[in-house]
Order: structure tokens, then C-alpha cells, then sequence
């Protein structure tokens, strides 16, 4: 089966519905993955793996790199500048489980850029298109790219780069609607997206500033993407696929979760988290989710510095559902006034 058949066996069955999460490092790993699934997205892209063959057993790349259990289809990020260390790094993830292999072009992060991967790379079309035909014939799995508008404001090239990635081979497109200048400042641009996706025959998946049921029609509608991509929006806020799913099925709004069931889905991921990743980092790693869930909420503030404090999973566990006890028994609902504080807060 060629890779552009498979990717339509792919979207059509597996991932034909239009709201996707995008890889976000330090963010999107399993546990996240899977609640977004069970909120309703489609698909999900693992966060960013580098390609750097020594670290490749390190703690946090085996992290990234834990499949176990996912729903399918289970897609793999690869983040380099090498074409045949992205290769390798490629044939290396399908043999733990992959079943698609994206390529990072898109993140901004200066740690990134300044090995020239990520969004570096669209600086060097020559370089985008020797990693694009390597790594696309280095595996018998769709290989799918992420990318941005351009390197530059000014200078936005992705209308040749998104040109060239078809004819590698390329299975699907992600385009978040921003440059590397930009980084995650001013508002992302929806045009260029729109006519990218009217020049390729292979499926376009917008990106960008997507944090409401209306902003996700508006983008679906204005670019013709085959599908839209949730980020920052979905940080402390999965639900927003459900919301999002409903919204464009029925031009209904669903009601807000209330404060019983934001405690249920928070403490549920925090014990995902702590038995993905243990006692020392499960704690640590769960302050910035415990963080976003609680933004907006009364005394959020003070309950996040207290929480701050705590070292032990068991003790972290017990202070946040304290907080939300405490909730619950004053009678706090989320209204449409904290949602929206929240929706603000989340795409800062």
C-alpha cells in the first residue's frame, strides 16, 4: 500500500475526526493523549523526539517514546536536522510501535532553533527537502510534517516548502499559522493555510489559535482543512474536544463541566501521571496541569502557592482535592464568566 493510500485508510477509518491534538513538548504525553482521546479527539501526536542517537535511551526520551496501551493510530514526533540521523531515528520509532512518523518544522524554542531543527530548518528549503525524501523512504509508515508559515514575517516560503513535502511523499500537512518570528505573539494567520490547502491534494490540518467551538468552525470554514489541531487551549482543558465535537455537529454549545467533574477528570490524571512517571517526577510534573485545571477558580492563586510547596505525590494528591472539596461545598459552579477568564488565560 503506497503512503498517500494509507494515510486515507488512516483518516477515513481511524482518524476521520477533524479535531486532533498537537504535539506539545513537556505536554502531550500518554496520559494526555489519552485523555483527549477519551474527550474526543481523534488523534494525537506524541511530543517531539530528537533524533540524536545518544540520547535516545535517556530517561526523558524513553518517556516520550512509551506507547503502551495507546489507541490507535499511535504517531510518533522526530525533531532534527540530520537527514539520516531523522532516518533512523524514524525506522527506530515504528519498531517501537508507531504507526505514523511526523517531523518537527515548526517548533519556535530557541534550544531547538539553534541546532537548526524545528522551525530553524525552513530557513534551508534544500536541507526541508533531503530530510523530507530520506526519511520518507527510510519507512513503510505514513510520514506526516508539522510546520510553520515561514522562518520570517515577510518571508513566508511555506507555499514552495508544502509543494515540495507532497511531492516527497509527505501524508498529511499540519500548519500552525505563524512564522518562527512570531514564536506564540500576534495572532495566527489563516491564508496562507487556505491556500495551501487549496494547492495540495494531500490532507491539511489547520493550526493556531484554535480555543473555542467557534473559533474551530470559523477555521474549519474559512481554510477548508481536512482537520484542525488544539494546543494551549487544551492544557487544564480537555473537555474543550467534546465542546468543540458538539459544537460542530449540532451548532449547540454544551454546558461548561462543573466543579464535581473538573475534580474527577484532575485527580483522575494526576494518578495517570504519577504511576506513568513516578513519585519524584509525577509530582513535579503534575504542578503546571494542577495549574491550568484550578485557573480562574476562587482563591486559585493562593491554593497554586500552597500547592507549589508540596513533595510528595500522596500529599500533592490530598491538597488538591481539599481545594476542590472546599469548592464544592461553597457552592462554586463554573460560570460563563470563568470560562471565559480561563479561555483567556490559556491562550496568553
Amino acid at each position: 500500500m503506497s503512503q498517500n493510500n494509507a494515510i486515507k485508510e488512516l483518516f477515513d477509518r481511524s482518524i476521520g475526526n477533524k479535531i486532533w491534538v498537537a504535539p506539545m513538548a513537556g505536554v502531550t504525553d500518554r496520559p494526555f493523549r489519552t485523555l483527549c482521546k477519551y474527550f474526543g479527539a481523534g488523534h494525537a501526536v506524541s511530543e517531539m523526539m530528537t533524533s540524536d542517537q545518544t540520547l535516545r535511551m535517556s530517561k526523558k526520551s524513553l518517556y516520550r517514546a512509551n506507547f503502551d496501551g495507546e489507541l490507535a493510530p499511535i504517531s510518533a514526533q522526530i525533531a532534527g536536522s540530520d537527514p539520516l540521523d531523522l532516518a533512523e531515528a524514524a525506522r527506530f520509532q515504528v519498531a517501537n510501535g508507531a504507526q505514523i512518523v511526523d517531523i518537527n518544522m515548526g517548533c519556535p524554542a530557541k534550544k531547538v532553533c539553534n541546532k537548526l531543527a524545528g522551525s530553524a530548518l525552513l530557513k534551508d528549503e534544500d536541507l526541508v527537502a533531503r530530510i523530507l525524501d530520506t526519511v520518507v523512504a527510510a519507512v513503510d509508515v505514513p510520514v506526516t510534517l508539522k510546520t510553520r508559515l515561514g522562518y520570517l514575517n515577510g518571508h513566508e516560503n511555506i507555499m514552495r516548502v508544502a509543494k515540495r513535502a507532497e511531492q516527497a511523499g509527505i501524508a498529511a500537512l499540519a500548519l500552525h499559522g505563524r512564522t518562527r518570528e512570531d514564536m506564540y505573539l500576534n495572532t495566527a494567520r489563516y491564508r496562507l493555510i487556505k491556500e495551501v490547502k487549496q494547492m495540495l491534494s494531500i490532507p491539511v490540518i489547520a493550526n493556531g489559535d484554535i480555543d473555542s467551538p467557534e473559533k474551530a468552525k470559523y477555521v474549519l470554514d474559512y481554510t477548508g482543512a481536512d482537520a484542525i489541531m488544539i494546543g494551549r487551549a487544551a492544557q487544564g482543558r480537555p473537555w474543550i474536544f467534546r465542546e468543540i465535537s458538539h459544537y460542530l455537529s449540532t451548532g449547540q454549545h454544551l454546558a461548561a463541566p462543573n466543579i464535581q467533574e473538573v475534580k474527577d477528570v484532575l485527580l483522575g490524571h494526576l494518578s495517570e501521571l504519577y504511576e506513568f512517571y513516578g513519585e519524584y517526577s509525577g509530582c513535579r510534573i503534575s504542578r503546571k496541569h494542577i495549574a491550568w485545571y484550578t485557573k480562574g477558580l476562587r482563591s486559585s492563586n493562593e491554593f497554586r502557592q500552597n500547592m507549589y510547596k508540596v513533595e510528595s505525590t500522596a500529599d500533592q494528591y490530598k491538597v488538591v482535592e481539599a481545594y476542590f472539596d472546599e469548592l464544592l461545598a461553597q457552592g462554586e459552579i463554573m460560570s460563563d464568566v470563568q470560562v471565559e477568564q480561563i479561555n483567556l488565560l490559556e491562550t496568553k
